[in-house]
């Protein structure tokens, strides 16, 4: 459990493109090479481990969509990053992607339904305890709509790794 500004958390939920990889402007991270950490990011997912019970990822993936990558290509980014991440010390519990183009879609964030799914597949999610980290406001919103607490990265902290170095976080 973490405990930030005295609110305790259990679970975390995290955005990929710009967490915990390096956003591709204009563009999409369409293959394996062009996947890039964030500077820290390995190590500071190394202690969100032991800091909380339950970790997700939850992102938009319209590129799938769209037609410029395939499903199986996003397959691979996750199955490498996955895999990383555990040689380092990390984990991840379940990825959750939305590859909808249209942002009605109730997938597609800030819509909820990655949440909802989440919940569905692990009911002990209480999203009063759970944290969102992302670096957009519609990754705010997102964490809104379902009552948990966002932080941002580029606004909140500077990265991952500056957020779980923060000291006055137990």
């Amino acid at each position: 459990m973490v405990l930030i500004a005295n609110r305790a958390y259990d679970t975390l939920f995290l955005d990929r493109d710009g967490v915990i990889n390096r956003m591709r402007s204009g563009d999409y991270v369409k293959c394996w090479a062009e996947f890039e950490f964030l500077p820290g990011v390995l190590q500071a997912l190394a202690r969100c481990n032991t800091l909380f019970e339950r970790i997700y990822i939850v992102t938009n993936q319209r590129g799938v969509g769209r037609g410029v990558m395939t499903r199986e290509d996003l397959n691979d980014i996750h199955d490498r990053m996955l895999r990383s991440i555990v040689n380092h010390g990390g984990r991840i519990d379940k990825i959750y992607s939305c590859t909808a183009t249209s942002a009605d879609d109730p997938c597609r964030k800030p819509n909820t339904g990655m949440a909802q799914q989440a919940r569905m597949d692990f009911p002990q999610i209480d999203f009063s305890k759970a944290l969102m980290v992302g670096d957009s406001q519609s990754d705010e919103l997102f964490a809104q709509r379902v009552g948990m607490d966002c932080v941002l990265i580029g606004r909140d902290y500077s990265s991952l790794e500056a957020l779980v170095n923060d000291s006055r976080i137990i």
